[in-house]
């Protein structure tokens, strides 16, 4: 058995196109949704992820509030630029890129956002909204593992799930999802994490697994069951001469080996990524939906 590729770059572009058909429609009601996106400092990373964000609002249609921040901005300043969104009606969603330089509390910037523009879900009111089920922005990366679960056909009804990673960012959003009484959810889900006694022993009877370990070669195949689903998170670094930058991204799983046993299998990079930026869109155009007594 050779697994199926679970195209996130196909799943993203499918979202996004009927997320632009949505835009076009508020606008006609003057409605057009905004993003407001705020970047201190100069990482690369959180550089060319912004940069990407930006971009897909513009191919969509979303308004987006573009402020790039030098590293020395104080933590004052940020909170009011912060509090001048809250109280701006043309957005609809507030994004501050994480990691922020060390002297900013990142702690007390969430809190600081609006939980109905908490377009990246974080805020600890809509966390407990997840939690008790109740409607609020869920976190980007789970819920874009959760549409391409549903978009791929795999059946959550009863489903017994093994999710490698206990981050607050994916591993404990994602289990709650999951285990939703909801037809998105009513999965069984074990939580496991790189200290779990006997790894292999959880992993081996999941119809589903998600690794989001952070580590590379988390799951092998010797773990996986024949005709299981492997979702792979992970997004690492290794060394690699033959690549001009030096290095090449691979995910938590051994993609290569387990490929060969799952039925379904993502792909890094390709995989989840997409999907992630994807659903940030996703929650703006609710976001705006929202405030204009369309939900």
């Amino acid at each position: 058995m050779t697994a199926q590729i679970i195209d996130g770059k196909a799943l993203a572009a499918a979202m996004r196109a009927e997320l632009k058909d949505t835009v076009t429609k508020l606008k006609t009601k003057g409605i057009t949704p905004g993003l407001a996106v705020i970047l201190v400092g100069q990482d690369p990373a959180s550089q060319s992820y912004v940069t990407a964000k930006e971009k897909a609002c513009a191919e969509i249609g979303i308004y987006s509030d573009d402020n790039r921040l030098p590293a020395e901005t104080s933590e004052a300043d940020l909170l009011a630029l912060v509090k001048r969104f809250n109280a701006d009606p043309k957005i609809h969603g507030i994004l501050v890129q994480l990691p922020l330089p060390k002297h900013i509390d990142e702690d007390k910037v969430l809190l600081a956002i609006d939980p109905d523009k908490d377009v990246d879900g974080f805020h600890p009111v809509n966390v407990g909204r997840m939690v008790v089920g109740q409607k609020g922005f869920l976190p980007c990366t789970p819920h874009g593992v959760l549409q391409m679960l549903l978009r791929s056909g795999v059946s959550l009804e009863g489903a017994e799930v093994v999710i490698v990673g206990r981050s607050n960012i994916v591993g404990k959003p994602l289990a709650n999802m999951l285990i939703q009484k909801s037809p998105t959810g009513n999965a069984t889900v074990t939580v496991c994490h790189t200290r779990t006694k006997h790894l292999a022993e959880h992993v081996q009877r999941a119809d589903i697994v998600i690794a989001a370990a952070g580590r590379p070669g988390t799951v092998t195949a010797e773990m996986v069951k024949a005709g299981a689903v492997v979702i792979d998170v992970g997004v690492n670094r290794v060394e690699d001469a033959t690549k001009k930058n030096g290095y090449r991204l691979v995910g938590d799983v051994d993609f290569e080996a387990v490929k060969e046993k799952a039925s379904l299998i993502t792909p890094v990079p390709g995989g989840v990524g997409p999907m992630t930026i994807t659903m940030l869109l996703h929650n703006t155009v609710q976001s705006a939906r929202q405030a204009a007594g369309l939900l």
